[in-house]
């Protein structure tokens, strides 16, 4: 789209410099009244054939003679450059969409990211450091030719809209990211997401306190107030600023390749049963275990050396990214 604007307006420069170079040149050689110039010039490069306003000298006709050449050569140019452009941005949005459809088919238990703003812009960069399959949405036509340009699959359409919702797969989606810019147009997105699939996971992000209950009550599953958590932050690290340095070191690997995962334990797994100790797990790997969300929802925080694990439980986990992996596939193991 921008390389179309960029030809639309080189087309405009050049006929503007024909038009205002032609209708000096009879003003100046001819004597011509502005007037009657521009329209000289305009029959002129049109080439449309009408009689001269005036009759012209031997210096007017000179003139006009490589008015005519270069005139029309522009003329014929802009047609053709305008002819060009147009049928590129047919084509372009036509196999663009055609793509984008075969891509989207293809996704499964991906996340859609409605509004490409500050937070969603967040959002989707975290998505896609993480690796994880993700869709945005915004009604915005810059706002989705920046997410493609930063390697995104988006579309153009409207959250709000229910087939739009079935069009980037929400029966398929693992999660919904609601960061339209405003309260009202997150909590229809919410509303529509979870009466197509109430399943889905869904985290909304709110301009104001008083809309958190209604969130929750349309069904979103977290609630995040940006300018609430960005105060509280700039509090805490002025407060105590090498724990903030650490959360953002095991967060956003500033220096260091640490990261905070979360785990599953497959019921097939052969360490189901087994104690932390029985894993040996900061031995083997260097992997510390934080805390154990159990199947049922209850959450073990600096759990101790004899907690066993069970199949469906999640393991919060820290360390190296090569060792949270193998982690990861360890636990896959289907036992004996």
């Amino acid at each position: 789209m921008r390389r179309f604007r960029n030809r639309l307006i080189l087309i405009g420069i050049a006929l503007v410099a024909i038009l205002t170079g032609g209708t000096l040149g009879f003003i100046l050689i001819e004597g011509y009244p502005p007037f009657d110039a521009f329209y000289m010039t305009m029959i002129t490069v049109s080439t449309v054939g009408y009689a001269e306003v005036h009759p012209l000298s031997h210096a007017g006709r000179v003139f006009n003679s490589f008015l005519i050449f270069f005139g029309v050569t522009i003329m014929l140019l802009a047609v053709g450059g305008m002819t060009q452009a147009i049928i590129e941005l047919e084509l372009n949005q036509y196999f663009g969409k055609r793509r984008n459809r075969k891509m989207i088919d293809k996704l499964n238990d991906h996340y859609i990211v409605c509004g490409f703003g500050r937070v969603g812009r967040g959002a989707a960069a975290e998505l896609q450091r993480a690796g994880a399959p993700f869709l945005v949405v915004d009604k915005n036509e810059d706002r989705v030719e920046w997410a493609m340009k930063s390697g995104m699959l988006a579309v153009l359409a409207d959250a709000t809209n229910d087939e739009t919702l079935r069009d980037s797969g929400v029966l398929r989606a693992k999660g919904l990211i609601a960061t339209l810019s405003s309260d009202a147009d997150n909590l229809f997105v919410i509303l529509s997401a979870k009466a197509l699939k109430p399943s889905l996971l869904v985290s909304a992000r709110i301009a104001t306190e008083e809309t958190e209950r209604k969130m929750r009550l349309a069904g979103a599953d977290y609630v995040f107030a940006p300018y609430d958590m960005t105060g509280y932050r700039m509090a805490q690290v002025m407060l105590k600023p090498h724990v903030f340095q650490f959360i953002d070191f095991t967060t956003k690997n500033l220096g260091l390749d640490v990261g905070m995962e979360q785990v599953r334990v497959p019921a097939s797994s052969e360490f189901v049963s087994k104690s932390l100790e029985e894993m040996q797990l900061r031995r083997e790997l260097g992997v510390i275990v934080l805390a154990i969300r159990k199947s049922d929802g209850r959450m073990l925080f600096n759990p101790p050396a004899d907690a066993e694990i069970h199949g469906g439980d999640f393991l919060i986990v820290m360390g190296e990214s090569a060792n949270l992996q193998r982690l990861e596939q360890m636990l896959a193991e289907v036992r004996a």
